[in-house]
């Protein structure tokens, strides 16, 4: 699935509030039925083992050996070339999901960090997040946009929430802050719009050992 140029509404000034819930559009969709089970039927690559992933999802999302920033927590992060994560990622938690533009930037604080606005690169995907509601309508949410826009992974946080990873590489940041606008109103939060903000590894491990399963996951956008 392309990016559809008349799929959402037309964007809003990037400065403009985010739009309120639409609580009637949301529930139109949730009740055409799909849920959590399409969403992996739909998947165009699938597995039926419980081997942990997290290593090749990262591969196929970030070809290559770039600059990553990934966390074991909020608290506890880095920044370095995606090899140096190799074995590892199964029991971390957090990836900001673009690659780093340097090791090192500087908060809003004035403070050196390896995670910040200011050493986060160009944006490669979109993540879109639905906390409120069920797993199923997640799931129906995410389906739906993926009509609008290249899903490529939807990832279970092991928590409340489903993660659709929207590819978005090469795109005016109109078009991402229009699908953005249409998926708040959808339920979504917002806060993921933040290029740096960090959002779960897809089959990494919670801090508290709960699995971040991935439903969905189709690299073709990427290639």
């Amino acid at each position: 699935m392309a990016w559809q140029p008349d799929s959402v509404p037309s964007p809003s000034s990037p400065r403009a509030a985010w739009p309120a819930l639409s609580t009637s559009l949301r529930e139109s969709i949730i009740a055409e039925g799909f849920g959590l089970v399409d969403l992996w039927e739909l998947s165009p690559v699938r597995w039926y083992d419980d081997r942990a992933r997290a290593d090749e999802f990262i591969d196929w999302l970030f070809p290559g050996n770039p600059l990553l920033c990934v966390g074991l927590s909020k608290s506890k992060f880095r920044t370095e070339r995606r090899e140096g994560f190799r074995g590892m990622l199964e029991t971390a938690a957090l990836i900001v999901p673009s690659p780093m533009s340097k090791h090192w930037g500087m908060t809003k604080d004035g403070k050196k960090s390896a995670h910040s606005l200011d050493n986060t690169g160009s944006r490669k995907y979109l993540v879109v997040e639905f906390d409120q509601g069920t797993a199923d309508d997640h799931a129906a949410l995410h389906l739906h946009l993926a009509s609008k826009a290249p899903l490529v992974c939807a990832v279970h946080s092991g928590g409340k929430s489903l993660h659709g990873w929207y590819y978005a590489e090469g795109q005016l940041d109109a078009r991402l802050r229009a699908f953005m606008e249409y998926a708040v109103s959808l339920g979504a939060d917002h806060a993921t719009w933040l290029r740096s903000r960090f959002v779960r590894i897809p089959d990494g491990q919670r801090e508290d050992g709960r699995r971040q399963t991935v439903f969905f996951f189709n690299p073709e956008p990427i290639r």
